[in-house]
């Protein structure tokens, strides 16, 4: 009998070094700056992983302010904790186990409550948005980091470009089947970021603004050292045979959502001919694309008038 497959923490596989590269710091500090975070003295990074996020947020706060990282994975919390003392940044980081949908903070402890790609896992994203409301203080700053997935699958690369329509259509109804399913089985929703001013709005959070992360995710020759974190991932996809997910997460998913079994074992087929493709030409030196994606920061303030919301 073979070994049981032993679980991997969740996202894994995005929590390598093409993940500090995801934000130009200069375009995070003007959206600070109209977010007015120059007054925050406490911060909480929900569902933190290993503290990409809550480290690059830190750089655009006042030096004096504290960030405290959830997550429910003990091995990101540790993770997490071991690269603050390594940053020297161990006075102003602290990390502890938690789930996002039941906050274990008193109401209004915080002056900004933030996340980023947490809210794609979410079962309920309204319940984590109201946790992060209620542990919000009147007048802090509610800042959610969350992507529209399947907008990237259109843009073309060196390997793709010129391909026949029949073949993108049949890659974007793969991604997109894989997606419904994934949400009918409770595990997110991966382009929840297309929806969320509005699902803040509805929460009671007020002045909502939206932007989009002026970083793509280009490959050009001879790569650069963000290029080589990049390319390195996706040399990575091809080798292990994943698409962003595992076959076996990847199969769950699109028959979820409707797929056939041996419709989905030609479509896997054809998303590992693609990475092959991809990895050969960046082999080469040869792969190129601009690299578009969708990254929103969205984000606005808790009312100052209203009693804290109840717990989820």
């Amino acid at each position: 009998m073979a070994p049981k497959r032993q679980r991997q923490p969740h996202s894994a596989e995005f929590f390598g070094p093409q993940r500090d590269h995801w934000w130009n710091r200069d375009h995070l500090a003007l959206i600070a700056a109209r977010f007015g975070l120059e007054s925050v003295r406490s911060a909480l990074d929900v569902g933190c992983g290993v503290g990409h996020w809550g480290r690059l947020v830190a750089t655009v706060l006042p030096d004096e302010a504290t960030i405290t990282g959830i997550d429910r994975e003990p091995a990101w919390v540790r993770a997490a904790s071991e690269l603050a003392t390594r940053s020297s940044l161990g006075d102003r980081f602290r990390y502890q186990e938690g789930i996002a949908e039941a906050l274990e903070f008193a109401d209004g402890g915080f002056d900004l409550v933030t996340c980023q790609t947490v809210l794609i896992h979410a079962v309920s994203p309204r319940a984590v948005i109201r946790e992060m409301l209620r542990v919000c203080r009147p007048g802090g700053v509610i800042l959610v980091a969350e992507p529209n997935n399947r907008a990237s699958l259109l843009v073309d690369t060196s390997v793709n470009a010129g391909a026949p329509v029949e073949d993108l259509l049949e890659r974007l109804r793969f991604a997109l089947t894989c997606e419904r399913g994934k949400a009918a089985l409770g595990e997110g929703h991966n382009s929840i970021g297309d929806l969320l001013p509005g699902y803040l709005a509805e929460e009671g959070v007020e002045n909502v603004q939206t932007f989009i992360s002026d970083k793509t995710e280009a490959l050009v020759p001879p790569y650069g050292s963000e290029g080589q974190a990049l390319r390195a991932y996706t040399i990575k996809q091809a080798e292990e045979e994943t698409w962003g997910w595992s076959r076996e997460d990847a199969r769950r998913f699109f028959t979820a959502g409707g797929g056939g079994e041996d419709e989905f074992d030609l479509a896997w087929g054809r998303r590992q001919e693609e990475n092959r493709a991809a990895a050969r030409a960046l082999e080469r030196g040869t792969f190129h694309t601009a690299g578009g994606t969708i990254l929103y920061v969205i984000g606005g303030r808790k009312p100052t008038g209203a009693g804290p919301p109840a717990r989820a």
